[in-house]
């Protein structure tokens, strides 16, 4: 729960960076935002964070009106001899 991990955070909608970042001591990157006319705009953000870090972000985007998509976190290789990985 404590461990510090990378998020991909999918919502609808077009985020702006600089906003998600304006009140989080955790710095999200917008990694692709797409749009067209006929299809809603979305948006994908990375978060290098622990678990409350990422609600916290979840929380802030719900409470902005953003529909949350997908949420996947990346899988990390343990450094350490003998330990056994997260299940997803």
């Amino acid at each position: 729960m404590h461990d510090i991990c990378t998020y991909y955070i999918e919502v609808r909608g077009q985020v702006d960076e600089s906003d998600l970042n304006a009140t989080s001591p955790h710095q999200a990157v917008v990694v692709r935002a797409s749009g067209e006319e006929d299809s809603p705009a979305v948006t994908l953000c990375t978060l290098h964070a622990d678990q409350a870090g990422l609600v916290g972000l979840m929380r802030y985007l719900h409470g902005r009106g953003f529909v949350l998509l997908s949420v996947q976190r990346e899988q990390s290789t343990p450094n350490i001899v003998g330990a056994v990985p997260d299940s997803d």
